[in-house]
């Protein structure tokens, strides 16, 4: 059997994590096809003559307090949510390769002056980043991503520098310099690929914590801007009638617990799967 296929076999032994992957699929199913059944304008049009309305058959998770159909809104809304969040993960994933790549191969003053930077980055908040950038930028979905790509990535590159630092001593990795290999053809061809595995886990663990991020910064109001529909952005509108009208907060805050749970439960079957080491 491959490679990919014991990994395959060991990440469906793990129920849930099968339930984690088939139930994220699910969700971006549902909502990355909503723009095929679900107009704009029924997502931000809004209707003072059926304000609050409850759950119904016409209104499948009711109207919010300017009568938008919160059902649209949240299957929109998770479109900007899930993508946001493998948008940012990409991101923080490409600069952790890069800039964790230098720092384990080549060792000494490199090393500690990328390390040290890492610090300084790990150190500054998400909510502070994210402010200072949209001083900088103004307030948008480019600054959010940038934010919470910012302040990831370190802890991908700190994973990266660790295989990597454990790799490059390997003997394949010996005998490719003796056949005067390049130094970016080593790096790409024979020591990241056998590191791929503690990035990807620590990658999709990641991505729970930052859809957790982009909707808390949609409820503090320096997320998505609305009318844009975003869970967080969708809780914020709502908090001041939630007590009286409580599915208003359910159904948004269910949907990023749901997403949330599902991506953690995935990333500790890939844990499992890709380093059986690990398994608890």
């Amino acid at each position: 059997m491959s490679q990919m296929g014991l990994i395959w076999l060991r990440f469906r032994k793990n129920k849930l994590a099968v339930i984690g992957l088939v139930g994220i699929v699910i969700m971006i199913l549902i909502c990355f096809t909503s723009p095929l059944y679900i107009s704009w304008d029924r997502v931000v049009t809004q209707d003072l003559l059926i304000t609050n309305q409850p759950p119904s058959v016409q209104y499948p998770f009711g109207t919010d307090q300017f009568g938008r159909d919160l059902f649209a809104r949240v299957l929109r809304g998770g479109v900007y949510s899930l993508s946001s969040g493998f948008i940012v993960m990409m991101g923080a994933l490409v600069l952790g390769l890069i800039f964790g790549s230098i720092a384990g191969y080549f060792g000494g003053m490199v090393d500690i002056v990328i390390m040290r930077l890492m610090d300084v980055f790990m150190s500054v908040p998400n909510l502070l980043m994210a402010m200072t950038l949209i001083v900088v930028f103004g307030q948008g979905i480019t600054s959010l991503w940038l934010a919470l790509a910012l302040s990831s990535f370190p802890a991908l590159a700190r994973t990266v520098r660790s295989a990597i630092m454990t790799t490059r001593s390997a003997e394949y990795v010996d005998a490719a310099h003796i056949y005067g290999a390049s130094t970016t053809k080593i790096l790409v061809k024979h020591i990241l690929p056998n590191c791929i595995g503690p990035v990807v886990i620590s990658a999709t663990i990641m991505l729970g914590s930052t859809i957790l991020g982009i909707a808390g910064m949609g409820f503090l109001g320096i997320g998505i801007a609305s009318p844009t529909p975003e869970w967080g952005t969708i809780l914020s509108e709502v908090k001041d009638v939630i007590r009286f009208y409580p599915y208003l907060g359910i159904i948004p805050g269910t949907a990023i617990a749901l997403s949330v749970i599902f991506v953690n439960f995935m990333g500790d079957g890939l844990r499992d799967a890709l380093d059986p080491r690990m398994k608890k």
